[in-house]
């Protein structure tokens, strides 16, 4: 069964709501990004802009997500933008998002020449530095960035750009690359929501929704229940169109 990865800003509106929206999409999402807000998300489009902002002037801490992380009943990884991690110190912040059951890291402005440094620490504490693979990385790069990967899935970026655009390229030949030099997940992120869902899982295995979840937090016409339901009704669609 393919399997669906949400993105979900952490504590916008707030931090018990984004435990209680975890707690609901339990039953449809395999795995949680728990985005950590940043200043400057360059990899991401303007909703989660938006929202990264909104999360940050509500006050949002490092403390409060670690906070949410250890309540998750879905497997779950912090994605965030690198200064975030370092700021905390690496040394002691793997070991603690391990002893809390955080199960890795997701940080796509952290090149793999970078990331080598850090590999050591995140094999003794058993967890995950996701590596991300482009459409415009060629056979040598991908086998360069996935020589002995560890981590449970790869994540393949959909189209060269930021999230939540709608973009199409063809990824037949970047996914076979992928295949022939490791056994790990394939998913793939960047532009999927209910209408692309289905197309976007052909050929891999599970899909990463971001943008299209997040939309609805900053849907000011719905109240909280309302947005949670929303969220919550769209996972199940898109978990049951990338599996049909």
């Amino acid at each position: 069964m393919k399997k669906l990865v949400a993105y979900i800003t952490a504590g916008y509106p707030d931090s018990s709501w984004t435990i209680d929206l975890l707690n609901s999409l339990s039953p449809y999402v395999d795995i949680v990004e728990l985005g950590v807000p940043f200043s400057d998300p360059v990899a991401d489009g303007p909703i989660i802009e938006k929202a990264n902002s909104l999360a940050l002037k509500r006050g949002i801490k490092f403390l409060d997500i670690l906070n949410i992380a250890s309540q998750s009943p879905i497997e779950t990884y912090l994605m965030g933008y690198f200064n975030s991690f370092y700021n905390q110190n690496m040394e002691t912040l793997i070991p603690k998002l391990s002893n809390i059951g955080v199960r890795g890291l997701i940080i796509p402005d952290l090149p793999y020449e970078e990331a080598r440094i850090y590999r050591p620490l995140f094999e003794r504490e058993k967890m995950d530095n996701i590596p991300f693979v482009a459409p415009t990385d060629d056979r040598e790069r991908i086998s360069t960035i996935l020589k002995d990967c560890f981590s449970q899935f790869i994540y393949l970026v959909a189209y060269a750009g930021i999230t939540g655009s709608d973009k199409k390229e063809s990824l037949d030949e970047v996914v076979q690359n992928i295949r022939d030099i490791t056994d790990r997940d394939i998913f793939i992120g960047f532009g999927v929501n209910e209408e692309t869902a289905k197309e976007k899982a052909k050929n891999v295995d599970g899909v990463i929704v971001g943008s299209h979840f997040v939309k609805f937090l900053l849907d000011e016409s719905l109240s909280n229940s309302e947005k949670l339901a929303k969220i919550v009704e769209s996972a199940k669609v898109i978990k049951e169109k990338i599996n049909e």
